[in-house]
């Protein structure tokens, strides 16, 4: 078991759990470095179909740990690219991969956190947690996707409000933006992420990871180019297991059995 992750694998779901509950989980260079390779092998590994991600304590994850970077050997400009390359790569796997990964946000998540939470498919958060972008307030830009994953759930305008005035929003407000998909009692997070997530993995995670990918290409190519992509990708969808068990139940009028290697 790693330091600062843990990997606590419930069947076919593995739980990544930020654990640094003592720095309101947020990350040094060793824990982003492992957290990227935890999500690299999760995303090869056939027996893990769904991924949930949360934090140790009252913290789901408070981003870069400063005191870390202030103190880095070099200077803080290398430190935080150093620590961006490694952050970067965690976010490109859980975007990329072809499986759903939900954010238990149990606590305050800022900064990093922030970006690590919306780069989820899907976010529970509890009543008395908090998301607050924190970057500008620390005389940073952000990073982690968020200005990316940002405007898209919330639009240009409320992206940038965010940007500049960096107000906390509860839980209420972050769900009625639509940066949360679902809003629970505290202390029951991880509990609805991994129902959320007994649901989807029953579902063609194939169609869902082709799905996926199409959603998010589709801001950088032209109309012509993503209608080109879906004909691909619909054809490859009808042709895998999960395809043809869909299109066979459909004409004999029962449930789809799906549960393929995706």
């Amino acid at each position: 078991m790693r330091e600062f992750i843990d990997v606590i694998r419930k069947g076919s779901i593995a739980q990544v759990q930020l654990n640094r509950p003592g720095a309101y989980n947020a990350f040094n260079l060793e824990m982003i470095t492992d957290l990227a390779s935890d999500l690299i092998s999760l995303a090869a590994d056939d027996d893990t179909r769904g991924l949930l991600i949360t934090g140790s304590g009252q913290a789901f994850c408070a981003g870069g740990d400063l005191k870390w970077a202030t103190g880095y050997a070099k200077n803080p400009g290398n430190a935080f690219y150093t620590l961006a390359s490694h952050f970067h790569t965690a976010i490109l796997e859980i975007r990329r991969m072809p499986k759903p990964v939900v954010a238990a946000i149990n606590g305050i998540a800022a900064g990093g956190g922030f970006s690590l939470a919306l780069a989820c498919d899907f976010r529970v958060m509890e009543q008395s947690a908090v998301m607050r972008q924190a970057y500008t307030s620390n005389g940073l830009c952000i990073d982690g996707g968020g200005t990316f994953t940002l405007p898209r759930l919330v639009g240009y305008a409320r992206a940038l409000e965010m940007a500049a005035f960096d107000h906390p929003l509860s839980a209420k407000h972050a769900h009625e933006w639509g940066l949360v998909t679902e809003v629970v009692s505290d202390g029951q997070s991880v509990a609805a992420a991994m129902e959320m997530l007994a649901g989807l993995i029953q579902k063609p995670l194939h169609s869902f990871g082709l799905s996926k990918n199409l959603i998010n290409d589709s801001y950088v190519h032209s109309l012509e180019t993503q209608l080109e992509l879906e004909r691909n990708g619909l054809a490859k969808a009808a042709d895998h297991p999960d395809g043809r068990e869909g299109l066979k139940a459909f004409t004999e009028k029962r449930k789809p059995n799906f549960y393929s290697d995706g």
